[in-house]
């Protein structure tokens, strides 16, 4: 993961969490429609719709795009500090039940830990899902890749309408835990994520991945379009070629039901790493 280089200002904030002065930021008040991220790895972390006007001096977001922001109690036990899930860059704090919205939350960010992103000039990004054993470990390493945007974990492939994890687990209704990810065709191509996703799980694995057994753990690619197929049908060809009897399905993507919040960057959010997921070179 490439990480921007920050002046002593924005190191005083983003590594040694320390605040800039109130009302001195350059998105306190900014109204533009956008997406801010994080400025020293990029990541999205909050959406302009979500931006609202506290007084408090600092730009106040009630709700942060799912998965983008870790909380952690001060070591005092008196605030809650929220981090960059990708990188740890030091945000802020976040406040709750000061009544300031419906939601009743207020991330109070610093603007020198963001960048602004505006609507007119986003990428036109990609889609790919993949399924590999737990979308956890799954998620976690297919996240870092070059031009990878933003990744998220779901359910895909079965016949149940807004399942819930428990509900996947039980084995009925046909869907694999899967992982949406976001690209940047400028920066990545779908090749290199498919070719990546090869290699960090066993395709050869039919019952599961790893010690998860289930259906809902198994190998398969969902293709958007025929391109896609074209791709992994080419991938599976080159690593049968080698021996490997793959098992990984493929299927056309159908609705991705997104995973409950707690499922969403859950190694980063928790200090953890893979236990069924590690990279193997295979092209």
């Amino acid at each position: 993961m490439a990480l921007n280089k920050l002046t002593p200002e924005e190191e005083a904030v983003i590594i040694h969490k320390g605040t800039e002065r109130a009302f001195t930021g350059k998105y306190y008040d900014f109204k533009e429609k956008g997406t801010y991220a994080c400025k020293q790895c990029g990541a999205s972390l909050y959406r302009s719709s979500d931006k609202f006007d506290s007084e408090c001096g600092w730009p106040s977001f009630d709700d942060e795009i799912p998965g983008a922001v870790k909380r952690t109690i001060d070591a005092d036990g008196t605030r809650t500090e929220i981090t960059c899930v990708r990188c740890g860059a030091h945000l802020g704090h976040v406040f709750e039940g000061e009544h300031f919205t419906a939601k009743n939350t207020r991330h109070c960010v610093n603007s020198i830990s963001l960048n602004f992103v505006p609507d007119s000039a986003m990428v036109k990004t990609q889609k790919a899902y993949f399924a590999g054993g737990c979308f956890w470990g799954t998620e976690f390493l297919l996240e870092k890749a070059e031009g990878v945007i933003s990744a998220k974990v779901g359910y895909m492939g079965g016949h149940t309408a807004k399942p819930t994890y428990r509900d996947v687990c039980e084995g009925n209704t046909g869907h694999a835990e899967t992982v949406e990810i976001e690209f940047d065709p400028s920066k990545t191509t779908y090749e290199k994520l498919a070719r990546l996703f090869f290699e960090i799980h066993d395709p050869t694995q039919a019952d599961g991945q790893g010690p998860d057994i289930g259906d809902q753990y198994r190998s398969e690619i969902f293709y958007t379009d025929d391109s896609q197929k074209q791709v992994a049908e080419k991938l599976i060809g080159i690593l049968r070629s080698k021996g490997l009897d793959v098992s990984t399905k493929l299927a056309k993507a159908g609705p991705f039901w997104e995973a409950e919040k707690y499922h969403q960057n859950y190694y980063d959010q928790n200090g953890h790493r893979p236990y069924c997921h590690s990279y193997q070179k295979r092209f």
